[in-house]
C-alpha cells in the first residue's frame, strides 16, 4: 500500500509541475512585470497620464507585427490606469532584468516614460505620445519622439490598433521612424522572429482549460487503477 501511496503523491506532484509551467508561459505571453517607481512618472496613452510614486503592473494587451498595446495596472491589478500604443524597438544587448528608460525632463518635472524591455528579449516597447505632447518632449530632450495624431484623451482603446504613428523632431517636423526605433542589424534579420514576424502564442486562458481537463481525467483514471490493483494484492 505504501508503494501505491507513493505513486499517487508522485503523480500529484507531476500535475502541479505542469500547472506551474502553464502559468509561467502565460506570464511570458503577456510579459507581466511588476515595477516600482520611486517618484512620479508621466506616461502616454488612453487613461491616466501621471502616475505617482508606487508599484504598478505592466502587461501586453495585444501584439501585432508592427505595434504593441501595453496596459498599466495598479498594484493589485484591479484597475487599468492607462493603455498605451507602442512600437517594437530593438536593442543590441539583452539583460536578465526589466529595463525602463525615460526621457530627459527639466528639473522638478516628472520623468517621461520612453521604453520598456522585458528580461531576455531584444525587442522592447517604445511608447507613443499624443503629437502635441510628443513635440514638447522632443524640444525638451532635444531628440525625436514617437507621436500619433489620434486624440488619446477620448479615443477608444480599439483605435490604438490602427492609429497613425510618426516620429517628430525637436523642431516639430515629422521624420522617419527609423530615427527613433532601432531596426535589427542587417546581418541578423531573424534575431527574434517569435516577437515580430510570428504571432505570440495564445494566452493561458485560451489553451490551459483542455489541458487541465485532461489532467483531471488522468487523475481519475489513475485513482481507479490504483484502487483496483490494491484490491487485487490484498
Amino acid at each position: 500500500m505504501k508503494l501505491f501511496k507513493g505513486l499517487g503523491i508522485a503523480f500529484c506532484l507531476a500535475v502541479l509541475c505542469v500547472l506551474v509551467v502553464t502559468t509561467a508561459k502565460a506570464d511570458d505571453w503577456n510579459r507581466k512585470t511588476v515595477i516600482t517607481f520611486s517618484g512620479p512618472v508621466e506616461v502616454p496613452g488612453v487613461g491616466q497620464h501621471n502616475l505617482p510614486a508606487g508599484t504598478y503592473v505592466f502587461k501586453i494587451l495585444d501584439s501585432q507585427s508592427d505595434r504593441h498595446i501595453v496596459q498599466i495596472f495598479n498594484q493589485d491589478e484591479t484597475q487599468v490606469l492607462t493603455t498605451i500604443l507602442a512600437i517594437p524597438n530593438y536593442r543590441l544587448k539583452t539583460t536578465d532584468k526589466t529595463t525602463i528608460t525615460f526621457r530627459e525632463r527639466p528639473a522638478g518635472e516628472p520623468e517621461a516614460l520612453r521604453a520598456w524591455f522585458y528580461p531576455g528579449r531584444a525587442w522592447g516597447e517604445e511608447f507613443v505620445y499624443a503629437k502635441p505632447r510628443a513635440i514638447e518632449l522632443a524640444k525638451e530632450a532635444n531628440e525625436p519622439v514617437l507621436a500619433t495624431s489620434l486624440e488619446l484623451e477620448t479615443a477608444p482603446v480599439e483605435a490604438l490598433k490602427t492609429a497613425p504613428v510618426e516620429a517628430v523632431a525637436p523642431t516639430g517636423e515629422p521624420i522617419e521612424l527609423a530615427q527613433v526605433v532601432e531596426a535589427p542589424p542587417a546581418a541578423e534579420p531573424t534575431t527574434e522572429p517569435t516577437t515580430v514576424a510570428v504571432a505570440d502564442p495564445l494566452p493561458a486562458t485560451a489553451s490551459s482549460l483542455p489541458l487541465i481537463g485532461l489532467i483531471g481525467l488522468l487523475m481519475i483514471g489513475a485513482g481507479f487503477a490504483l484502487s483496483f490493483v490494491s484490491k487485487r494484492t490484498v
